[in-house]
């Protein structure tokens, strides 16, 4: 399956880090313009709506209509794993990882990977996909990094203009 990586120094603590990354509001804030997102709906693991945290179980619906070319392309994600606040993997790293339940992919991993570096945080987004058609599809599936590499470069540097100050 391929895989997409970005890495990027954020100049802040981790925990300041993953508290923004944790929130609705940070991946408002994190999708660039040009996608068009709307986010009609946020639940969490017990049902309530628009949960302050995303944890484990939380349930996101959301559209997307890139560059307002197309019909919107509809998507539910998933939280499926988060390592719980306060706790880091032995690696010392913190994450969750969305998944697409529902949405134009076959497969669509995401893991939000967090690392502390003295007062900074390395920040790694992996996402593991598959595209759509089939046999087709996964031959294209390498070349699909290209459409991804501007959405998450601008994330991400939208992530360091944020704690930059």
């Amino acid at each position: 399956m391929p895989t997409y990586r970005r890495t990027t120094r954020v100049p802040a603590p981790l925990d300041e880090v993953w508290a923004f990354h944790s929130t609705i509001d940070g991946l408002r804030e994190l999708t660039p313009a040009w996608m068009n997102l709307q986010i009609p709906e946020v639940r969490g693991p017990d049902g309530a709506v628009d949960p302050e945290t995303l944890v484990e179980g939380s349930r996101i619906e959301m559209s997307m209509q890139p560059f307002g070319v197309g019909p919107r392309q509809r998507w539910t994600s998933v939280i499926t794993e988060r390592v719980p606040d306060g706790e880091r993997q032995p690696d010392g790293r913190a994450q969750f990882v969305d998944e697409m339940s529902g949405g134009p992919f076959r497969t669509w991993e995401h893991t939000h990977a967090f690392y502390a570096d003295g007062e900074e945080t390395l920040l790694v987004d992996t996402v593991a996909y598959r595209l759509p058609l089939g046999p087709l599809g996964d031959a294209a599936g390498p070349f699909a990094k290209v459409g991804f590499e501007g959405m998450f470069r601008d994330r991400h540097r939208r992530t360091v203009d944020r704690f930059e100050s």
